[in-house]
């Protein structure tokens, strides 16, 4: 199997296993969509959590093995896009990439399309599609959004490395830890997120996405307007989450 899929309660373990260096194919990409959208669809299922099999690579992105062979750059990577998630819509349910080593060109690329990345404190990050006559065209839309517009384009268009801890200090690494520690951490950061509202929580993500480019003055009418805001703060898990408050309890989500 190009991917491991382990369910852990609510959440969902994904590892791509793709020796040596967890590259993709299209057919492993095609393989991480479905897996990812079965995810988006079961109810029982809040979080999920994609790594890379070992401890030296996360994801090398595509397999260039696969281009030797005839690939196609732009070719059917599945309803999700690259991996499954590079392009993958109507997400409420957070993804939490673990990064065990090298995040290299797709690999970084699904990492940044995640909605919260832990890092192994040997992990970097690398974009070498320029030197390969490519474009990281998912980094390049959102690394800038990222990160100040210098070190974005150092990444982009000089192929700088960046280890672990220096990402954290740009906000494109949430946590970092000890390899030993990755998976734990980011169990221990979904359990957080899994003791919360799944109402609040969708909203809250797809807010997020839809209030990126709206100006500040108009921003509180469009949030107001959002219907998946308005069903989160009618529903019967806010009127829970209160009752859980004020009787010193935790709270018993629908």
């Amino acid at each position: 199997m190009s991917i491991e899929i382990v369910p852990n309660g609510e959440i969902l373990e994904i590892t791509i296993n793709r020796p040596k260096a967890n590259a993709i194919d299209a057919a492993t990409s095609r393989e991480m969509s479905s897996v990812f959208e079965a995810f988006m669809n079961d109810s029982s299922l809040r979080v999920a959590i994609v790594t890379g099999a070992g401890n030296k690579f996360f994801c090398a992105g595509w397999d260039l093995n696969a281009a030797r062979a005839g690939e196609a750059f732009e070719s059917d990577y599945g309803a999700g896009g690259f991996g499954g998630i590079c392009e993958l819509k109507h997400r409420p349910k957070p993804v939490i990439a673990a990064v065990n080593g090298m995040a290299v060109g797709g690999g970084f690329e699904i990492a940044l399309a995640a909605d919260l990345i832990v890092a192994a404190e040997h992990a970097e990050f690398f974009l070498p599609e320029v030197s390969l006559g490519l474009i990281a065209d998912n980094a390049t839309i959102r690394l800038p959004r990222m990160v100040p517009p210098n070190i974005a384009r150092e990444m982009l268009i000089a192929s700088r490395r960046m280890a672990a801890p220096e990402a954290q200090t740009w906000g494109i690494v949430n946590q970092v830890v000890t390899a030993e520690d990755l998976l734990p951490a980011a169990r221990r950061l979904a359990e957080r997120i899994c003791a919360a509202a799944p109402l609040s929580v969708a909203a809250v993500l797809e807010l997020i996405r839809e209030l990126e480019a709206v100006p500040i003055a108009d921003a509180m009418q469009v949030l107001r307007n959002n219907q998946t805001y308005r069903a989160a703060i009618n529903s019967q898990d806010a009127q829970e989450g209160a009752s859980a408050f004020a009787e010193k309890r935790k709270p018993k989500w629908l």
